[in-house]
């Protein structure tokens, strides 16, 4: 029952009405008839809404119900057909959209205006009779729902199977204590320890009814930090009640970071899979909305069983105990409670809550609110509905009143599963909200479909109707009363409710509603085939091509041919002679199928299809007769990539009001002529003669939306003048792109840059697409000019004064941010991301002048890699409703002095390689403070009213003082050995820590170690480090209000011993063993300590008696294998060490000195070089060489016994006299660098000629001569060198020698580099 038969009833009325005005009638011969059918229409409409309720409950009513919803349905198709035939006989040039008087034209062809004559009369009959049937039911005239329930209805217009859920959660519901507190015991529950817990995988259950906040407590675990730092693996699925085995395993393996694909479809292939991603990981499962114990027992059980470490645990969600005793969940299971009245009421006054309604009025209607929660039957989600329909009532004592009164919360007649709050609310919607509501249920939960998309779907339909040119706009006001009345959810992560979901107890009515004309194939459901078979649908709605009784393909579908909405987001099987001629009822389609293109030489046939949506990477081509798809007014092509060329036919649909095209497509001349356009996304600036460009857009008046792509095409201003945006009055949205200039590193890719002469004509065409005043929404992409736009440096020229947003990205050469955008009067977001010319922001961006942007909410500067300077003087007053800042990849020294005084309502700073910033105080209005890898910041100060702080990377950080309303900190450095001092004096209430496991271990210590006077005073901390891509694999939990509590999964009972043991030093002594002194060993042993001691954490490596290696042994096992060049075995078995254990130790120890000791092989400093200048002058009398070049491959590795060839290496290194290697790289590319980076910058050195030379450095005859690299002096032409070149040589010749003794000594120390 997606139509309503009172909305439906104004749908067809509209084009009768229209008929009888311009007397078509009596042109026909039919006026008798037509206007029959008007007053008919009209004596059942004074019932339609009474039958509308009784269909719900009443099943005699259902079959008349469903006769007239085809009678009216047939009625709209033969005005289509009307309107066709008159689009025939006037041509192309006369198309016109929302017409509803086509009859007349129908007259120029007997045929047509008799056939049109005798469906009229026909219809005409049949609602006779369906009126001479209703009088048995004895309906009452109840008018319509404005008239019954609201008389301000127009104020601001005219247990589901397929539920889908994730792991975060909506905080907005949430209240009271019960669930942090059950959150806190099902947590505990789960990360229980000792003798008594078993190891096995274990599963819990949370039982409760629907809509009572299962999902919502399953969420609060699986997001808690006991539980993200306990386990490796975290799965959330949404398993249904209708579940298929094939896709919830799938969807387990992509959970587990497998791979799904490559396991195709067989059960067995994807067992292996996830037990292959499971292997040897603690993992935590969360199955949502279980209906059958099957989902766990017959399908995950086995795999988690056989492969998921020990201590796995899995928490399912329920409406019904058996499952949980079904899949033999710990005893007692979690039963969520109803709400406690507090709460309820609590979330009823916020959902109730908007500008016209305030708390303390609503706190008035507290005795009849507590009434209505009881019914709600304190249930959340009930709760939630309702509070949505309270809001929209009003707050009258009389409305809440009413509603407390309504019979219907006693209604017998519906099935027990559905929710009686949302059938009251349903009651209380104007009919024409009603279908709507009922529409989008029917949208697969697989995809996510847009507000544009939802309301083109409804236009389709009709169930928006009128003034065609408000069509989008009345659609979205629909949509947003859903969203106000509860009834659908929005998406937090997209804005502007772009994407909503519906809950399932919503979901599970909407759907009972339209069982009579929609049906919805979901994975699982239990035969698809045999209803397809049994029942004439008007709606499809298909995510699954599986059956009981065989795979769904595109015959299956043949019989439904009175189908008019069709959405498949599954790939459905077709073959080679498939078509769509069965399906001449279409209103709209929405198809996602790689063998679509069967499809497309039918698409024609569609004559009623007002939205189509096609989905398909391999189509390169429509077929030209798409052209007779009179009707159509939503097409989207955006997901058909490789379709280039669009057809000619293409602009014969003159009733388009949006296109969606794919990024590389061309559209042919003659677009213009699409003048009902609406939305317009990705139009590309082609100048080909043969297609179509900027100046065919000059007609195109009734544009919202317009995305303009590869604008560098453009050739000449003037095509953009003839676009004539400037006078395209109703454009809300304007989006232009050039193509990027700028590489991954926000500088400009080529070498050369952008030319002048570019420049100046992407500034002049950009100057032609100048907004009209209304705009709302702008952005700018890939924009290369110098200036920007000088309508946007002056108001005065054009007056933007209803501008919100502008984002800017990729400004590869402006050099100064726009002057003009501080007067815009309603400007609320600005966000500039990648302008790497802009060094400074003067005083012109804010131009001194009164409420300079006095509604900026956001600003945001992004990768502005050279900016420095930001002019703001603290008289100047702006920015007055700031109160989220964010700078990002900038060299920013300092805050001007304006921002703190003037952005008073500031509330969000967030800070991100910011790399000159030294300092950050006195913002009095902050609560929010982030700060990212800005590594010379010293200081935060001064910042009274902050209450989160999180700090990642701060290696200067020494003074955080004067933030008193501190609440949480947040800490992130893996490189800290110790908390920082400041830490003492933090009295926050929460600490959240992730720090490198040597620190961990000693905040694990307690009271005992060494930072407990740096954290003790903090109410709750909660610290981890990492080990590998798992960020929260050890953790350590303190609580001071319970004891001092410490939890932690580190174990502190080994003790690190640091001496070495007698058995690793032989009778040859230490020195000669280990080539090394005493003292330059334990150097060594200082630097890996820590790597040493966190791999310990994790294992305890001993020698083959069972006793610990302590610190300085495991160094010397390394230090012996790499000496000595000795295998694992050898080398083991002299040192009491097993073969495992010393690769092991090896490879910790050779990635430590990697990380710890490389310093010592990097580009000298300017003191240690002039050294290093002098030596070679001294000794080889070459003046300001700064080293010596040298490359060879050497093969690392021990002796391998199994003759296996080791793996080579490329080393490049420069070495100075002394034999010691100041640069050192591997498989790099180190004269690339030494040139990039400029490293040879030192002065010149003046010579007794006179003549200067600046630094360089040696090598062989193989490298490139460079001014910086210098090599010996070859023969030219056979004739022998001159006497200074020779000496020359010579000297080279000497200088350079030492390179290969260097590496000759090297491995002869390092024995593991001989590679044998």
């Amino acid at each position: 029952m997606a139509m309503v038969l009172d909305a439906f009833a104004s749908y067809i009325g509209d084009y009768l009405k229209q008929v009888v005005q311009d007397e078509l009638g009596t042109m026909l011969g039919v006026s008798g008839e037509i206007n029959k059918l008007g007053d008919k229409l009209l004596d059942l409409k004074n019932f339609l809404a009474d039958a509308d309720k009784r269909n719900i409950t009443d099943e005699t009513v259902k079959v008349w119900v469903g006769q007239l919803k085809r009678t009216m349905y047939e009625a709209a198709d033969i005005l289509d057909l009307c309107q066709l035939k008159a689009m025939e006989k006037r041509g192309p040039s006369s198309v016109e959209a929302g017409c509803c008087n086509p009859l007349l034209f129908c007259l120029r062809n007997l045929f047509h205006a008799r056939e049109i004559g005798t469906r009229i009369k026909a219809l005409n009959q049949r609602l006779d009779n369906i009126k001479q049937r209703s009088a048995a039911f004895n309906f009452i005239n109840l008018g319509s729902y404005e008239d019954c329930h609201s008389s301000n209805a127009h104020a601001s217009c005219q247990g589901n199977p397929s539920r889908e859920t994730v792991g975060d959660f909506d905080r907005s519901a949430v209240v009271g204590d019960k669930i942090e507190e059950d959150t806190k015991a099902l947590v505990a529950l789960i990360m229980r320890k000792g003798k008594e817990v078993n190891d096995d995988i274990m599963v819990f259950a949370i039982v409760g009814v629907g809509g009572v906040g299962k999902t919502t407590l399953a969420q609060k675990v699986f997001n808690d930090e006991a539980i993200q730092g306990g386990f490796i693996k975290k799965i959330w699925l949404s398993v249904n009640q209708n579940f298929s085995e094939v896709e919830l395993l799938k969807r387990t393996i992509i959970g587990a970071d497998g791979n799904a694909q490559l396991a195709g479809n067989a059960k067995d292939a994807l067992h292996r899979a996830l037990m292959q991603a499971l292997k040897d990981h603690k993992t935590f499962l969360v199955m949502d909305d279980v209906w059958d114990k099957g989902a766990w027992e017959g399908v995950l059980k086995i795999p988690f069983a056989n492969a998921a470490a020990s201590g796995s645990r899995v928490l399912i969600t329920t409406r019904e105990g058996r499952v949980a005793q079904g899949v033999t969940a710990i005893q007692p299971y979690h039963h969520v409670d109803t709400l406690a009245p507090d709460d309820a009421w609590s979330l009823l006054k916020k959902q109730v809550r908007s500008s016209e309604i305030d708390e303390d009025h609503i706190n008035t209607l507290m005795d009849i609110g507590l009434k209505i929660i009881q019914k709600c039957g304190c249930l959340p989600l009930a709760v939630k509905v309702m509070g949505g329909l309270l809001r929209e009532r009003g707050g009258l004592r009389r409305d809440w009143q009413q509603v407390l009164d309504d019979s219907k919360w006693s209604t017998t007649k519906m099935p027990d599963e559905l929710d009686h709050t949302v059938y009251i609310s349903y009651e209380y919607m104007p009919s024409y909200l009603k279908q709507c509501f009922l529409y989008y249920s029917l949208l697969p939960k697989s995809r996510n479909f847009t507000i544009d998309e939802v309301v083109a779907m409804w236009i389709s339909e009709g169930f928006i109707h009128g003034n065609s040119n408000d069509l989008e706009e009345l659609g979205k006001k629909y949509y947003k009363d859903l969203v106000s009345r509860n009834l659908i959810e929005p998406d937090k992560s997209y804005a502007n409710l772009w994407v909503c979901s519906m809950h399932d107890v919503v979901r599970s009515f909407a759907q009972y509603m339209t069982k009579d004309e929609a049906l919805m194939a979901k994975d699982g459901d239990n035969d698809i085939l045999a209803e397809l078979s049994s029942q004439n649908f008007l709606r499809l709605s298909i995510e699954t091509d599986q059956s009981q009784s065989g795979e769904l393909d595109w015959k299956s579908l043949q019989a439904q041919q009175s189908v008019r909405t069709l959405i498949s987001t599954i790939q459905i099987k077709m073959m080679p002679g498939d078509s769509l001629v069965n399906f001449s009822s279409l209103r709209t389609l929405h198809i996602e199928s790689a063998d679509m293109a069967v499809l497309l030489e039918s698409l024609h046939l569609l004559k009623h299809l007002r939205y189509l949506t096609l989905v398909n990477a391999g189509i390169s081509v429509l077929p030209e007769n798409i052209g007779k798809m009179k009707l159509l007014q939503f097409l989207d092509l955006g997901g058909c990539t490789k379709l280039v060329n669009l057809p000619d036919s293409i602009v014969k649909l003159g009733q388009l009001r949006l296109l969606s095209l794919p990024q590389a497509s061309m559209v042919p001349r003659g677009f213009s002529g699409l003048t009902n356009m609406r939305i317009l996304d990705k139009f590309r600036a082609h100048m080909d003669g043969d297609w179509c460009s900027l100046d065919e857009l000059g007609p195109l008046s009734q544009l919202r939306f317009l995305e303009l792509v590869q604008l560098e095409n453009v050739s000449a201003a003037s095509f953009a003048a003839n676009a004539r945006l400037g006078e395209k009055m109703h454009l809300i949205s304007l989006i232009m792109y050039c193509t990027s200039k700028l590489g991954d590193d926000g500088l400009v890719k080529e070498k050369e840059g952008v030319s002048e002469e570019e420049q100046q004509r992407i500034e002049k065409v950009l100057d032609k697409l100048c907004p009209p005043p209304g705009v709302e929404d702008l952005h700018i992409s890939g924009y290369f000019g110098r200036q920007l736009l000088s309508w946007m440096m002056s108001t005065s020229m054009v007056p933007l004064n209803n501008l919100k947003t502008i984002l800017f990205y990729d400004l590869a050469c402006c050099t100064q941010l726009p002057n003009g955008l501080c007067q815009l009067p309603s400007l609320q977001v600005l966000q500039v991301c990648r302008a790497p010319c802009i060094k400074h922001v003067g005083t012109g961006f804010l131009q001194a002048a009164a409420a300079s942007f006095p509604r900026l909410n956001v600003l945001k500067l992004f990768d502005m890699v050279v900016w420095e300077e930001w002019e703001w003087e603290e008289q100047v007053q702006a920015m007055p409703r700031l109160e989220e800042l964010v700078l990002c990849d900038c060299k920013l020294r300092h805050f001007p002095l304006g921002l703190a005084s003037n952005a008073s309502s500031l509330k969000i700073l967030g800070l991100q390689h910011v790399k000159q910033l030294s300092y950050i105080e006195s913002f009095p209005s902050v609560v929010d403070l982030t700060v990212i890898d800005c590594p010379d910041l010293e200081r935060i100060t001064s910042l009274p009213n902050l209450q989160k702080l999180a700090i990642a990377k701060w290696p200067k950080l020494k003074v955080l003082e004067r933030i008193a309303s501190l609440e949480s900190l947040g800490l992130e450095d893996y490189t800290m050995e110790e908390l920082p001092e400041y830490m003492r004096d933090i009295k926050a209430r929460h600490l959240q820590l992730f720090c490198r496991l040597l620190l961990l271990s000693a905040i694990a210590a307690g009271q005992s170690g060494t930072e407990w006077d740096k954290f003790s005073q903090v109410e709750h901390v909660k610290a981890y480090a990492r080990d590998g891509d798992n960020q929260r694999k050890w953790y350590v939990l303190y609580t001071r209000g319970d004891n001092c509590k410490l939890d932690s999964n580190i174990s502190s009972s080994t003790v690190f011993e640091e001496t070495l043991s007698s058995s690793i030093v032989d009778a040859q002594g230490f020195d000669s063993l280990y080539k090394m002194r005493r003292s330059t060993f334990s150097y060594v042993c200082g630097l890996v300590r820590i790597s040493f001691l966190e791999d310990m954490m994790t294992r305890e490596p001993t020698f083959v008696d069972g006793r610990v290696l302590s610190l300085q042994d495991r160094v010397a096992v390394a230090l012996r294998i790499l000496n000595s060049g000795e295998s694992p075995v050898i080398a083991g078995s002299s040192l009491g060490v097993n073969e495992s254990t010393v690769s092991l130790v090896t490879q910790v120890f050779v990635e430590a000195m990697w990380d710890r000791a490389m310093h010592h092989c990097s580009w000298p400093g300017s003191t240690k070089m002039e050294k290093i200048k002098h030596k070679f002058y001294k000794m080889h009398g070459l003046p300001n060489c700064c080293g010596v070049v040298h490359t060879a491959h050497i093969t690392f590795g021990s002796q391998n016994p199994n003759h296996e060839e080791n793996d080579a290496v490329l080393v490049q290194a420069v070495v100075d006299p002394d034999m010691r290697i100041t640069e050192l790289w591997l498989d790099g590319d180190l004269l690339g660098s030494i040139e990039k980076y400029a490293w040879l910058n030192g002065g010149k050195v003046k010579l007794s000629d006179g003549s200067e030379v600046g630094e360089y450095i040696i090598g062989d005859a193989g490298y490139p001569l460079r001014p910086w690299l210098l090599t010996p002096y070859q023969l030219e032409n056979g004739l022998p060198l001159s006497e200074s070149k020779v000496e020359f040589n010579r000297r080279h010749s000497a200088a350079t020698a030492v390179a290969p003794r260097t590496l000759a000594r090297l491995k002869d120390t390092w024995k593991c580099l001989q590679g044998k």
